[in-house]
């Protein structure tokens, strides 16, 4: 499997922070949801910068509000399980279950079951 290039994954985590369940989180926790994409803090500012350009996200001190009501994953059809040995992108946690989300983008993942609830916001 080849590296995504930055406009991928640029895009791959502006499809993450459109689908985010939660209203309104602390900075940190949108970056940390975007270090699932990426961990280069260059590439962490440009696309927060346009995911608030393109009106995904509105910015207030450490808080970030999500301006994508009603747009979430559906677990049955954009959730992907599959078994093998996988790393959890979130935690880097040894997984036999590996869970991919899918996007118009691309597919990020392999998460845990309780890390892929964390990063979409469910829990």
């Amino acid at each position: 499997m080849t590296e995504p290039t930055r406009d991928e994954r640029v895009e791959l985590a502006l499809d993450l922070l459109a689908h985010l369940e939660a209203d309104e989180l602390s900075l940190a926790e949108v970056v940390d949801r975007i270090e699932t994409v990426t961990t280069d803090p260059t590439l962490t500012r440009d696309i927060l910068d346009t995911a608030e350009l393109r009106g995904i996200i509105e910015r207030d001190g450490g808080r970030v509000r999500h301006n994508r009501g009603g747009t979430f994953v559906r677990f049955e059809s954009q959730v992907v399980q599959r078994e093998g040995d996988f790393d959890c992108r979130r935690c880097g946690a040894s997984i036999s279950t590996g869970h991919f989300v899918r996007f118009e983008s691309g597919e990020l993942g392999p998460f845990g079951s309780s890390c892929i609830r964390k990063v979409l916001g469910r829990e």
